[in-house]
């Protein structure tokens, strides 16, 4: 993976890989630009420059059904990069403080 000062300032979940995992991936790069995945088999990382956003819909749209967001994030979820916000509707990861996000 290349260091540039892109991947750098880069966030986003590592999943371990499975069919739950391909669905938020799937939602990220559709809700994102400039997507980085990082597929090593057993786990897959999600890289985006400054902010990564994804919402419950976009993650239902994909994996065809009803989901809880947190609980299912948090069971596939085995590390991030940066400051993560979780509510009912959304995720967001970020680069610096919360609340006061870097726009792409």
């Amino acid at each position: 993976m290349p260091e540039d000062r892109t991947l750098r300032d880069a966030v986003g979940p590592v999943f371990h890989a499975g069919t739950m995992a391909s669905a938020v991936v799937a939602a990220i790069e559709e809700e994102n630009e400039n997507v980085t995945i990082v597929d090593r088999g057993a786990y897959v990382r999600v890289l985006v420059p400054a902010r990564c956003r994804v919402t419950r819909a976009a993650i239902e749209r994909h994996i065809g059904r009803s989901i809880a967001l947190r609980p299912e994030l948090e069971r596939i979820m085995t590390s991030f990069k940066g400051r993560i916000d979780i509510t009912m509707d959304d995720v967001t990861w970020v680069s610096g403080p919360l609340g006061h996000e870097r726009k792409p």
